[in-house]
C-alpha cells in the first residue's frame, strides 16, 4: 500500500528521545540516532513499577543506558508491565511490551519501537500531522505536551506558539481527581474561577471572562446567565484541556481577549487497554468510570472507545445532592492508508436538589456583616437546576502525496435546564430575630441547538528554497435558542422568611402555572474565513500571518407578559466582513530559549444589556503579547514568561442596577486597558518528578485609570507538583499543591441600598495527595483539598450575595488498569 510522504521538518518532531536532552535536528536525524556508540550485550539492573508505558519506557532508557524511540500514537493509552531484577535489555523489553502489541527494532544501543497493525501503523517512529490538535497527553505520566493546534490550527509545539498556552493534561486530572471543569479550571495558572451557585460558574482571565469554549476545536459560546451544562463537563472523557492566553477570534470569529478552553476528547487507542475506578469521599461522595477502548479489528484499521462515568455526591452546603450520568463512545476508521473517519457521542445529565441561586445574603438589617456556616444551604428543599448536554460529531481527514491534510469536521449539539429555583440569599435578615430575609424564586426552562461545520487544508509548500507551512479553512455555526421564564402566580405567594437562623429549605414552592411570563428567542449566525502562513526565512525565525473575515448575525426577540405589564423587546447585531488580524514571529535564540512577539484583533458582539434592557455594542480592540519560552529534555519541560496589554472599547462592566426583566445592568465602557505578565513551567523537571506552576498579574483600568472588574485578583499563583519515589519506594508517589490569590472587591448594596466596597481578603490554598501502587494494576489515590480548611468566599456580589468555597475534604480512589 501506499503511504501519506513525511517532511523530514515534521519527521523530526516526531521522533522522541527518551534518553537523551538533545534536541535532534532534522536534517541530521539518522546520523544522530545510529551515533549511539556500543550496544549493551550483559544485564543490567533494572527496576521499573508498573505504570504508563511512555513512562516506563523513560525510565527503561535511563537505567539500560539506551536511547529509546517511538512515536506518540504507538504508546499513548498503553500500560506497561513491572520490571524488576537483573535483565538482558531485550528480556526486559520483552516484559514492558507483553500484550501491546508493539514490537522493537535494535540497532547498536538504539531501540525503535513499532506497532505491529495496519501498513499505516508500521510507520513507527512517525506521526501523521492532522491526526489531531495537539499531542495525546493520556498515557504519557506528562504535566505538559508536544504539539498545540488550538490558536492557528498549525501544530506547533509549545515553544513554537507566539502566545501563552496552559495545558491540563490527564495525568494532572488523574494525580488530583479533577473530576469536572471547575476542579481543573481551579488548577489552571492564571485562571480564576468565580462559583455564582451550586450549578453555575464563571471563569476569568487576563481580566475578561471565558466565553470561547471549543470542542476538538469547534468553537461554542458559553451563557453563564442560563447554565447548559458547559461549567458542569465531567472529566472522565477528556484527554486535555488547552487553555489558550489572549483573544482568539482568528478561529472562533468572536472572543474576548483573557483565555479560550479547547476540550479534546480522548481518542481510540491502538492496543487494547482501559481502566476501572471508584471513588468515595467526603461529604457522601461516590463516583464510578470505566474507559477501554482499543482495535475492533485484527488489522486495527477500525478502532473503538468507550467511556462512562457515575456520579452521586452530596455537599458540604446541607441537602445538597447532585448526580452526574456521563457516556461517551467514538469509532474511528481508516478508510485508506491516507483517510482517517471518526464518528462519535457524548452525553451528560445533571441532576441536583436543594440547588442554590446565587449566594447568601451579605449584611444584616443593621448593617453588619453576616457569618454563616459554610453548611447553610440557602436552597429550599424543591429547588432544582437539571441540565443536559448531548453531542454528536464526525471528521474526515484525508493527507495528500504532497503531504497536505485535507480536514472536515461536523458537530452537532444540544444542551438544555430544567429550573425551579427558590433560594433564601434576598433581604437584610435581623441580626437576633433572624426576619427580613427574601426568598428568591423563579422558575426558567430552555434549550439551544447548535450545528458547526470547520474545514480546512493544511500543509508544507516551498518558498525562495525554504519549507513553509499554511492553513486555509472556512467555519461556521448557527444556534437557536429558546427559554421560558415563569413568576406571575395564579395564586399569592409571599417569598418572607420568617427566621433565617431556622432555615431548613421547608418552605412551599410556588404554584408556576402554565403561562410563561417570559418568552426568548435567538438565532446566533457566525461564519469566517480564515488564513494561516508560517513562514521560515531562516532556520531560527518564524513569522506567523493570518487573518478572518467574519460575517455575525445575532437576532432575538423577548416577551415578557406578566403584571408589570406587556411588551416586545427585539434586537438584531449584524456585522459583515470584519476582519480579524493574527500576527505573530518567533526567534530562536539557541537550542533551548526562544523570543516571541504577537499581535490579534478583539471582536466580541455582546448579548448582556444596560438598565433600559438595550443590548450593548460590541466589544472591539486589540491585544498585545511579548515572551520568552524554553524547552527542555526533549520537550519534557517547557517553561514560559509573556507581558501582556488589551486596548478594549465597549467593555461590559456589571452594576448594582437590575435590567427589567430582572438580570444584572450591565455598563458600557470605553479606553479601557488590561496590562500585565505571567510566568509559567509545566512538564518533568527530574525522572518522577512533574510539575506546573505559574503566577500572573493582570490589572484592568478604565481610561480615568481607575481600577475596574476588581472581582479578578490581581496575583494569582498556582503549583501543583508530584514526585514518585525512588528505589524500593518506588510504588509511591507523593505530591501537593497551592494556590495563591490576592484580595478582590467588589461594590454591593447595604440595608439602606447605599454602596458600599465589599472585600474578600488574600489568602492560600494548600492541597495533597498520596498514591500507592499495590500491583502492576492497582492502585490507590488519596486526596486531601484545602488542608487548613480556610474559609472564603470564591465570589462576591452576584445580587448582593456572597459564596463560600469548599472546607477541607477528603478524596479515595482505587483504580484499576488493564
Amino acid at each position: 500500500m501506499s503511504r501519506p510522504r513525511i517532511s523530514r521538518s515534521r519527521l523530526a518532531k516526531a521522533i522522541h528521545s527518551v534518553s537523551s536532552p538533545r534536541r535532534l535536528l532534522p536534517g541530521a536525524v539518522l546520523a544522530a540516532l545510529l551515533s549511539a556508540g556500543v550496544a549493551h550485550a550483559d544485564p543490567v539492573k533494572l527496576d521499573i513499577p508498573a505504570q504508563s508505558l511512555a513512562s516506563a519506557l523513560r525510565e527503561f532508557g535511563k537505567q539500560a543506558g539506551l536511547e529509546v524511540l517511538y512515536s506518540p500514537d504507538v504508546v499513548k493509552g498503553v500500560k506497561s508491565r513491572a520490571v524488576s531484577g537483573s535483565l538482558e535489555p531485550e528480556e526486559a523489553l520483552d516484559t514492558l511490551l507483553q500484550g501491546s502489541g508493539i514490537s522493537y527494532h535494535r540497532d547498536g544501543n538504539t531501540i525503535t519501537l513499532s506497532a505491529v497493525t495496519s501498513d499505516l501503523l508500521q510507520m513507527g517512529a512517525v506521526t501523521i500531522e492532522g491526526r489531531g490538535l495537539g499531542a495525546t497527553t493520556d498515557g504519557t505520566g506528562s504535566y505538559t505536551t508536544g504539539l498545540v493546534s488550538s490558536i492557528t490550527k498549525l501544530p506547533l509545539t509549545p515553544r513554537e506558539t507566539p502566545q501563552t498556552v496552559s495545558v491540563m493534561t490527564r495525568q494532572q486530572m488523574d494525580d488530583f481527581a479533577l473530576n469536572s471543569i471547575d476542579d481543573v479550571m481551579k488548577h489552571t495558572p492564571g485562571v480564576t474561577v468565580q462559583k455564582l451557585d451550586s450549578e453555575r460558574s464563571a471563569y476569568w482571565a487576563r481580566g475578561s471572562q471565558i466565553t470561547n469554549f471549543q470542542y476538538d476545536g469547534i468553537p461554542s459560546y458559553l451563557d453563564t446567565a442560563y447554565a447548559d451544562g458547559k461549567t458542569l463537563s465531567d472529566m472522565a472523557i477528556y484527554d486535555r484541556i488547552e487553555v489558550i492566553k489572549g483573544a482568539t477570534g482568528l478561529l472562533t470569529g468572536s472572543g474576548q481577549p483573557g483565555a479560550a478552553l479547547n476540550l479534546i476528547r480522548k481518542r481510540p487507542t491502538r492496543s487494547f487497554a482501559g481502566h476501572v475506578s471508584l471513588g468515595a469521599g467526603s461529604w457522601d461522595n461516590y463516583r464510578g468510570e470505566l474507559d477501554v477502548g482499543g482495535p475492533l479489528t485484527d488489522e486495527g484499521n477500525i478502532r473503538g472507545r468507550f467511556v462512562t462515568a457515575y456520579q452521586d455526591k452530596n455537599s458540604y452546603m446541607d441537602r445538597y445532592e447532585q448526580k452526574n450520568s456521563t457516556y461517551y463512545g467514538i469509532l474511528e476508521a481508516d478508510l485508506t492508508p491516507s483517510t482517517l473517519f471518526s464518528i462519535g457521542m457524548d452525553y451528560q445529565d445533571t441532576t441536583p436538589t436543594a440547588s442554590s441561586w446565587a449566594g447568601v445574603p451579605l449584611f444584616y438589617s443593621d448593617g453588619s456583616k453576616t457569618d454563616f456556616s459554610r453548611s447553610f444551604n440557602p436552597g429550599a428543599n424543591w429547588s432544582s437546576w437539571e441540565q443536559y448536554n448531548r453531542t454528536v460529531f464526525a471528521t474526515l481527514e484525508h493527507t495528500l502525496e504532497n503531504n497536505w491534510t485535507l480536514k472536515l469536521h461536523l458537530n452537532h449539539q444540544e444542551s438544555g435546564y430544567h429550573a425551579p429555583l427558590g433560594s433564601a440569599g434576598g433581604g437584610y435578615p435581623d441580626p437576633v430575630t433572624g426576619e427580613g430575609g427574601i426568598l428568591f424564586h423563579g422558575k426558567y426552562t430552555g434549550d439551544t441547538r447548535r450545528d458547526s461545520v470547520d474545514m480546512y487544508a493544511s500543509g508544507p509548500f516551498e518558498l525562495f528554497g525554504r519549507e513553509h507551512e499554511a492553513v486555509f479553512g472556512y467555519n461556521a455555526s448557527r444556534s437557536v435558542t429558546k427559554g421560558n421564564g415563569y413568576w406571575d402566580y395564579p395564586t399569592p405567594y409571599d417569598p418572607s422568611i420568617p427566621n433565617i437562623f431556622t432555615w431548613n429549605g421547608k418552605f412551599p414552592e410556588p404554584d408556576w402555572g402554565s403561562k410563561a411570563n417570559l418568552k426568548n428567542y435567538s438565532q446566533l449566525h457566525q461564519s469566517g474565513y480564515y488564513g494561516t502562513v508560517r513562514l521560515k526565512p531562516t532556520d531560527d525565525l518564524a513569522l506567523i500571518a493570518g487573518a478572518r473575515v467574519a460575517d455575525y448575525h445575532d437576532s432575538a426577540e423577548q416577551i415578557s407578559d406578566s403584571q408589570y405589564g406587556y411588551y416586545v423587546t427585539p434586537q438584531s447585531t449584524r456585522k459583515s466582513g470584519v476582519v480579524v488580524p493574527y500576527l505573530g514571529a518567533v526567534y530562536d535564540l539557541n537550542d533551548n530559549y526562544s523570543v516571541y512577539a504577537s499581535y490579534t484583533g478583539i471582536f466580541q458582539p455582546q448579548q448582556l444589556r444596560d438598565v433600559n434592557d438595550k443590548p450593548l455594542d460590541p466589544e472591539e480592540g486589540k491585544s498585545y503579547e511579548l515572551g520568552v519560552k524554553g524547552e527542555f529534555y526533549d520537550g519534557l519541560l517547557n517553561a514560559s514568561f509573556a507581558v501582556f496589554e488589551s486596548q478594549q472599547d465597549s467593555l461590559a462592566v456589571e452594576t448594582t442596577n437590575v435590567t427589567p426583566s430582572g438580570g444584572i445592568a450591565y455598563e458600557s465602557v470605553d479606553g479601557t486597558k488590561t496590562r500585565g505578565f505571567e510566568a509559567e513551567v509545566s512538564g518533568e523537571l527530574l525522572p518522577g518528578w512533574q510539575l506546573q506552576a505559574g503566577y500572573t498579574h493582570a490589572v484592568s483600568r478604565d481610561k480615568d485609570g481607575h481600577r475596574i472588574r476588581t472581582l479578578n485578583p490581581d496575583q494569582l499563583f498556582r503549583l501543583y507538583t508530584t514526585y514518585q519515589l525512588p528505589g524500593e519506594l518506588n510504588q509511591f508517589t507523593v505530591g501537593g499543591g497551592a494556590s495563591y490569590q490576592s484580595k478582590i472587591w467588589t461594590n454591593v448594596s447595604d440595608q439602606n441600598y447605599e454602596t458600599v466596597k465589599y472585600t474578600q481578603g488574600s489568602y492560600w490554598l494548600v492541597d495533597l495527595m498520596t498514591r500507592y501502587q499495590i500491583t502492576d494494576n492497582l492502585s490507590a489515590t488519596v486526596n486531601l483539598n484545602n488542608v487548613f480548611d480556610k474559609k472564603y468566599f470564591s465570589n462576591l456580589g452576584f445580587y448582593n450575595t456572597g459564596y463560600y468555597g469548599e472546607p477541607r475534604n477528603l478524596m479515595l480512589t482505587t483504580r484499576w488498569d488493564f
